[in-house]
């Protein structure tokens, strides 16, 4: 079965307890553990021998299961730390960004020959690490994300496929998931308005506000077989009361609910 979860960016400004809390009580299986430095940081990587043991308590007070931690950064030292929290803490899949910039292929190679090097790394802590395109960088479209599948043989790299980003990068994102979902290990959810380059205010990012059909997204994922975490990630909301923010994870959860539920995957 999917399950739904959502990063816990969205609950900027709150602590770890208070976030989970509320992406309980909207009804989602799990969380996102973000580990953003400098923008949220709920999994404090250079710390995270001493958060390791409280993280599990409030996750298991909540029933809720570790879906998935966002570092974002292609950086060694970094990961290390992450596979090792993940591995402490089980959660199964570390996403990462690409970094490096969009049509410039020296950049991509010498990124994804990091992403190679990293996935072997988190295969010795028994983890995955995942790359979603993301507008700007070096893998920013399908093409520069099957190039990536094509280069990377690591059963511990998969993909991270986001359909805002892909929708940015000009693309019908339903389309573009039958490529590759074979490789797929996680969805990074949120819709958006307009073709940005930012994703647009965080209420509209919330699913089945924006422009993209998610509906048509859900039956392709479903369809191909998907079974891993699908996380809401809604990105901006630091200013946000907290009641908004946790209007934004139930109103996602309940789009997302009723489509996987149509089409009988949950």
């Amino acid at each position: 079965m999917i399950k739904l979860g959502v990063n816990t960016v969205l609950f900027t400004g709150s602590d770890l307890k208070t976030a989970v809390r509320h992406i309980a009580r909207a009804g989602y299986d799990g969380v996102e553990l973000s580990a953003l430095k400098g923008m949220c940081e709920h999994l404090e990587l250079d710390r995270w021998e001493q958060q390791a043991d409280e993280i599990k308590s409030i996750l298991a007070d909540h029933g809720m299961a570790p879906l998935s931690m966002e570092e974002a950064a292609l950086d060694a030292e970094r990961l290390r730390k992450a596979f090792a929290a993940a591995q402490a803490i089980g959660i199964p899949v570390v996403n990462i960004g690409p970094g490096g910039k969009s049509g410039n292929e020296d950049d991509l190679k010498r990124q994804t020959d990091l992403m190679a090097q990293q996935a072997e790394v988190a295969a010795s802590y028994g983890v995955t690490l995942a790359v979603k395109a993301h507008v700007g960088a070096c893998i920013y479209n399908t093409p520069t994300t099957l190039a990536a599948m094509k280069k990377i043989k690591s059963r511990a790299f998969g993909i991270d496929m986001d359909p805002s980003h892909i929708y940015r990068a000009g693309e019908d994102p339903a389309q573009a998931l039958s490529q590759v979902v074979s490789r797929m290990k996680h969805v990074h959810i949120r819709d958006c308005k307009g073709k940005g380059p930012g994703p647009g205010e965080p209420k509209d990012q919330a699913c089945g506000r924006g422009d993209i059909d998610l509906a048509a997204y859900f039956k392709v994922l479903v369809d191909g077989g998907y079974d891993g975490p699908v996380c809401l990630e809604v990105i901006g909301a630091k200013d946000y009361e907290l009641a908004y923010q946790a209007i934004v994870a139930a109103e996602s959860y309940g789009y997302m609910n009723a489509c996987l539920k149509a089409l009988g995957a949950r």
